[in-house]
């Protein structure tokens, strides 16, 4: 029986542990957390399960949330243009979509590992430790990108990358007024020159609220958290920001409250794309995964479906193996299987974080109006989030893009 180490309890090193264990492996996980500190820490990122990785998550048995979490099937899209009336693209999901706050996620796919059979180590890995157990596994994954082990792996610059800095600040609410268009099943997003935001629901372990999400620049319009605001402070900023820039979604939040003084955060990320392969003082090798070497920007929204297509490559790529030794040109031969996928992901992340850096396209201001014509389009830009793939041929192209519009507007005798 091979045996596997993965370190890190997150996303993409939870769902490969539970896939290698579905056949046979021996998988050790490595993680500084236990499941009831994750439950008592602060939250992530919001994330987004959409519909293709949620049968995934169902493959493995480990979709526990789709009868209690709100099922977000359409999405409104607001662009704010700079000097012109907000465009609103309405378009819905094939399927549904679930966020799911991650300590509570992360904490029951732990602990059902455990119950599984599989190993659990909590606690701290550093650089010499990874050395050692490198003797000790046919594998070892790191799904931890900070401190010296997120170290191990250089940045690759050939790769397309969405790589600025980008400050980040979310809160959960409570108290998000109703627009009647069934707002527990409807996820808001808008893009503005001066911050783009996601206004969702999510299911927390106090149950359904809502997720106010903000990402700019660094001395942009949403960087104003060096102070160190309380949790009251922050939203009451947030509030202001979309008061300025994002009057409908103000609307909504004007007398919304925290949840609690816990779930909030900020911080600052750096998306880019890293060598898959790191290579310990001792010569052995380790693999990264997910967001260790594709950090995305999080306003794509492809975090977890990142994070998931990539474990869900590298358990084909391992069972492919069967005994082989995992060397390195076999270890760089799964990111590139994984990587036919990603560079899309990442294309799509590029577009819609840098829309506002100069003129809109011609052909993208033509989709959009589209968009807000046939709904057929605005489904096809909501449920490319799924599959990013898709944007290459219409999105992306000019001439792809106008021809998909012509074909749309010949159905409807236009």
């Amino acid at each position: 029986m091979r045996k596997i180490l993965i370190v890190g309890a997150g996303q993409s090193g939870l769902h490969l542990a539970h896939g290698l264990l579905s056949h046979g492996y021996d998988v050790t996980l490595i993680t500084g957390q236990t499941s009831i500190e994750i439950r008592t820490g602060r939250p992530s990122i919001t994330q987004f399960t959409l519909p293709t990785v949620l049968g995934y998550e169902r493959e493995l048995q480990l979709d526990f949330w789709s009868s209690v979490a709100p099922h977000m099937e359409k999405f409104n899209v607001h662009m704010y243009p700079p000097g012109s009336p907000p465009m609103v693209i309405q378009g819905r999901n094939d399927g549904y979509i679930l966020s799911v706050d991650r300590r509570v996620k992360m904490a029951d796919w732990l602990e059902y590992f455990e119950d599984r059979g599989g190993k659990v180590v909590i606690h701290g890995v550093t650089l010499s430790d990874l050395d050692y157990f490198s003797r000790m596994f046919d594998l070892v994954v790191v799904a931890v990108g900070a401190g010296e082990l997120g170290a191990l792996f250089d940045r690759d610059p050939s790769r397309i990358s969405a790589a600025r800095e980008r400050v980040l600040a979310q809160v959960y609410i409570d108290g998000v007024a109703s627009t009647g268009d069934s707002d527990d099943t409807t996820g808001w997003v808008a893009t503005t020159p001066a911050g783009n935001v996601f206004l969702v629901p999510v299911l927390t372990a106090q149950g359904p609220c809502h997720s106010l999400f903000l990402v700019g620049e660094p001395g942009g319009a949403v960087d104003t958290w060096h102070d160190k605001p309380s949790p009251q402070q922050q939203l009451d900023r947030m509030k202001d920001h979309l008061r300025q820039h994002m009057p409908e979604y103000y609307e909504r939040c004007r007398n919304a409250v925290l949840i609690d003084g816990k779930s909030r955060l900020i911080e600052r990320l750096h998306p880019q794309v890293r060598q898959p392969v790191g290579r310990l003082p001792s010569g052995g090798l380790v693999l990264g995964i997910a967001d260790v070497v594709v950090t995305t920007d999080p306003f794509g929204g492809q975090g977890w479906n990142n994070s998931t297509r990539c474990a869900k490559s590298y358990l084909t790529s391992i069972l492919d193996r069967g005994d082989r030794p995992f060397d390195e040109a076999y270890l760089r031969r799964m990111f590139e299987d994984f990587w036919s996928y990603g560079q899309s992901a990442e294309m799509w992340a590029q577009m819609i974080s840098t829309m506002w850096d100069t003129e809109l396209p011609e052909h993208l201001q033509e989709v959009m109006g589209a968009a807000m014509v046939y709904p057929e389009v605005a489904d096809r830009w909501i449920q490319g989030w799924d599959y990013p793939p898709d944007y290459q041929n219409w999105l992306l192209d000019p001439v792809l893009a106008r021809k998909y519009l012509a074909e749309v507007a010949a159905t409807r005798g236009r």
